[in-house]
């Protein structure tokens, strides 16, 4: 092929694959793992025998003893970082505020692309961390707990979800989606170990046998 043509064939190529891109249909964005990958089964049922079973403690709890949101970097901080984390095709201002995007709520599988209309669940409630051990915690360690994305312990979920859930433990509430539930036990257990927090009784009889189906 005389070099001249073939020039010419790349060139159009190129235009082709640019004028693709700009349509969206090249290397889309795609929405990543809602949360950090939980400890298998079999980790959270040895986690979950080393954990003390105690009564749960409320005394003294106020929302505000675990300061959140806070920044995570630039003018993001955790909330709009999970929902950027999250979600596909999320697009923020100047200020990080998502302005458009698409999230699927693990909990119960409603989607939404506004970002408003969902909260930023604590798999582990702040509430349900007191009771179990966090009162006796410093506000730097309720802080990093609060905002921890390291854990499998922040989610994007439909705000009916989360006010359903509240501050129940998973022996009182789990996803509706019972595809979500293997992980979401998972998690609950990786975190209430990495941080020494307690089960109840009920608490722990439950966990045992969602995850005995994992």
């Amino acid at each position: 092929m005389p070099k001249v043509y073939a020039r010419r064939r790349l060139s159009i190529l190129a235009a082709l694959t640019a004028f693709i891109a700009s349509l969206g249909l090249l290397n889309s964005p795609t929405a990543s793992a809602a949360l950090p990958t939980p400890v298998t089964a079999a980790t959270a049922r040895t986690y979950l025998a080393s954990l003390t079973v105690a009564t749960p403690n409320h005394t003294g709890y106020d929302r505000a003893l675990f300061p959140h949101w806070i920044t995570i970097s630039g003018k993001c901080d955790t909330r709009e970082t999970v929902l950027m984390r999250d979600g596909s095709n999320v697009v923020t201002d100047a200020n990080c505020a998502s302005t458009s995007g698409n999230w699927t709520s693990a909990y119960d599988g409603a989607t939404t692309t506004v970002s408003s209309s969902f909260d930023i669940d604590h798999v582990v409630p702040l509430s349900e961390a007191w009771d179990s051990g966090a009162s006796k915690w410093t506000t730097a360690q309720r802080q990093a707990f609060a905002n921890d994305l390291t854990r499998p312990q922040l989610i994007a979920v439909s705000a009916s979800s989360n006010r359903s859930k509240g501050d129940k433990d998973p022996a009182q509430w789990m996803p509706t989606q019972t595809s979500y539930r293997c992980t979401y036990v998972r998690a609950w257990v990786q975190v209430k170990y990495y941080y020494g927090l307690s089960v109840d009784t009920a608490e722990k009889s439950a966990l045992q046998n969602y995850l005995a189906s994992c």
